[in-house]
């Protein structure tokens, strides 16, 4: 029983990744109407943004899929828990699980946020805008 389940969770988790690969770039294209444009510079392949920009898109992109998957143990320790059928075994399983996830999201929402902190210091005097999480 155990087998099946993890294979099932092992299917969710790539399904979502797939999903979460194809969506990410669609959310990005309808936020920012010239997503695409400007890579390839007068046909030599400079592309118009600034390494800081680059930078701070791709921090910020893998602290969302982090925070994602922090949501998605967060939501299987309550899965756990609902179907532990009184097992205290489980129970205590999935407590940890949950407070695991919870820490977890707590520490990438304030990496986040200490990461947002020191772009926006380092780029105060150039007058690049970073780009903030929404």
């Amino acid at each position: 029983m155990k087998k099946i389940f993890f294979k099932f969770l092992f299917s969710i988790f790539i399904f979502s990744f797939l999903f979460i690969s194809v969506l990410v770039p669609v959310f990005f294209a309808s936020a920012d109407p010239d997503f695409g444009e400007g890579i390839i510079q007068d046909n030599i392949g400079l592309s118009d943004k600034s390494p800081i920009e680059i930078a701070a898109k791709l921090i910020n992109n893998i602290l969302i899929i982090l925070s994602i998957l922090a949501v998605a143990l967060v939501i299987f320790a309550g899965f756990k828990w609902m179907t532990a059928a009184g097992n205290d075994e489980e129970i205590t399983k999935a407590k940890k699980l949950l407070s695991s996830g919870v820490i977890g999201l707590i520490i990438i929402l304030s990496a986040w946020g200490i990461s947002l902190f020191i772009m926006e210091i380092i780029v105060s005097s150039s007058g690049t805008r970073i780009i903030s999480m929404p």
